[in-house]
């Protein structure tokens, strides 16, 4: 897409979200998210995702926003078959126009026009792109114009995968959240996480964290890795976004056809400040969440959390609050099924620790290696 669409005259925001309600309402594909259940019609599942957080004083482009700015991402699928795009606005103060938008070169619309308003707060689903299916496991490319001016963009943060705004190579994805689609024929899985499922300790580009080699495991699954680096379990922070339960709602029952939900979060608990040091407070948010995901009709599994000597805040008095939480979550039967994480990585020799084949580096977060244990682990008849 290489034409340059005028920005359009100044609108009110009360005429800017009339429209967007108005394209909303009259979307050929519009519908109401119902979680747990995919849509009647069309099995839509989220076959690539990622959780937005707001941006602050640290994060220039995004804070800034955008004035006829093109926004180019490579995403990696995990299910494939017919093609839609999510776009989220989950912090913003006002409405932003989305569009023209390509995907691998086919025009998107949205309830058949090139371009649609994202309300604040809002999502924004396109229409099935005309002409184009993607294979399993297969690379995207979708190239957003924002006409603007934006201010201020939801965004996630740190995919590990190189995107261009402007022609600037960036690691951030602006105002995408999910590309949906048609073809899953196995498990539908999220994975409500921290850095280590975004995939710190992975190289960027290689597609080596450990829900997408899960997907690759598992032909036809479709995974959305909802890893924030620094979330937390039971705190929001303005750097590392709402913590997973106020997240749970927005990133986790939205998404269109899912069926099990993991929950791979916790670490950053008890060494960011102010750190947590009750592990009963961290098996009762556990429990919420898995009762929240059966309310929903969703099959949930648990994570153990791993260990982390060597990370530069590590404490005995942390370690021993993890292996208490780690206790629970494997014998309370507080999840339908539990990934033993902590048992997959840890040093035999020294259980506080990662085993060193597993070790990126810094005592946190597991390198390559230690990403293929973990998506080993997950066992797929815990999932559907």
């Amino acid at each position: 897409m290489n034409g340059r669409v005028p920005v359009p005259a100044r609108r009110g925001l009360l005429y800017a979200a009339a429209t967007g309600i108005t394209a909303a309402l009259t979307a050929p594909q519009a519908h109401a998210a119902t979680p747990g259940r995919a849509p009647s019609a069309t099995p839509w599942t989220t076959s690539w995702a990622t959780a937005q957080t707001a941006p602050t004083a640290a994060d220039p482009l995004a804070a800034a926003g955008l004035t006829d700015g093109l926004c180019t991402a490579r995403l990696r699928l995990s299910a494939g078959g017919q093609v839609r795009l999510r776009y989220a606005h989950a912090f913003g103060s006002a409405p932003v126009l989305v569009g023209p938008v390509t995907a691998d070169g086919r025009p998107v619309t949205f309830g058949g026009r090139p371009q649609g308003w994202l309300a604040a707060g809002a999502t924004l689903t396109s229409d099935r792109v005309e002409g184009l299916r993607a294979e399993d496991g297969s690379l995207l490319t979708v190239e957003t114009r924002l006409p603007g001016p934006t201010g201020p963009l939801s965004f996630h943060r740190n995919t590990h995968a190189w995107h261009t705004v402007d022609g600037v190579r960036t690691r951030s994805v602006l105002l995408l959240t999910g590309v949906e689609t048609t073809g899953a024929r196995g498990p539908v899985v999220a994975v409500l996480g921290d850095s280590i499922a975004e995939g710190s300790g992975t190289p960027d580009d290689a597609d080596l964290r450990w829900p997408d080699q899960l997907a690759r495991r598992l032909p036809g699954s479709a995974v959305a890795n909802l890893g924030i680096s620094g979330n937390r379990l039971l705190l929001d922070s303005d750097q590392y976004g709402p913590g997973g339960q106020a997240r749970f709602d927005r990133d986790v029952l939205s998404l269109p056809g899912l069926r099990t939900v993991l929950v791979h979060l916790g670490v950053n608990d008890l060494f960011h400040v102010p750190p947590e040091r009750d592990p009963s407070r961290m098996v009762a948010a556990y429990r919420q969440l898995a009762l929240r995901a059966r309310s929903a009709g969703l099959r949930v599994v648990g994570a153990t959390i791993a260990p982390f000597e060597g990370w530069t805040r590590w404490t005995q008095e942390q370690d021993a609050v993890r292996r208490q939480v780690n206790e629970a979550v494997r014998t309370g039967r507080i999840f339908d099924a539990v990934t033993d994480v902590d048992a997959v990585l840890r040093d035999p020799d020294r259980p506080s620790r990662l085993l060193p084949a597993y070790d990126s580096g810094d005592g946190l977060h597991p390198g390559p290696a230690g990403h293929t244990a973990i998506a080993a682990a997950v066992e797929r008849r815990h999932l559907r």
